[in-house]
């Protein structure tokens, strides 16, 4: 989602940034994997964009069977999310995380943008009635 958000100016995810009742979270591995793919102009919009974003702890690897499915690199991804008892996790890496898309691995909901922000609209569109 970091790297996503911060790749291009006015970048859809961005739109996460403007959500009153979404906190966003990431973790120092995150932000690390995002920095190391964005060139010097990209990395000062991901600086921006982290300014509202809580950073979390790294976590040890959580102990769960579907893990063992996930990359190494993906592992601590998940671990962070579920140690901050974070409520989705927000991926667009489809590759390593799609079959676990609409899942609950450790609690957090493993999401792509698209679905989240759907969700957020029908849940919206239900409290104003």
């Amino acid at each position: 989602m970091l790297f996503s958000a911060a790749y291009r100016e006015g970048a859809p995810l961005q739109r996460l940034w403007n959500r009153k009742d979404t906190e966003l979270l990431s973790s120092d591995y995150a932000i690390a994997e995002a920095e190391r793919h964005l060139d010097a102009a990209q990395q000062r919009r991901l600086v921006d964009l982290l300014r509202t974003v809580r950073i979390v702890p790294n976590a040890p690897p959580a102990n769960l069977p579907e893990v063992r499915s996930l990359r190494v690199k993906d592992v601590p991804i998940l671990a962070a999310a579920i140690a901050a008892r974070a409520t989705h996790l927000i991926t667009g890496d489809r590759r390593d995380f799609g079959a676990h898309f609409g899942k609950r691995l450790g609690g957090v909901l493993i999401v792509p943008p698209r679905d989240y922000f759907a969700h957020a609209l029908r849940k919206s569109s239900r409290s104003r009635r």
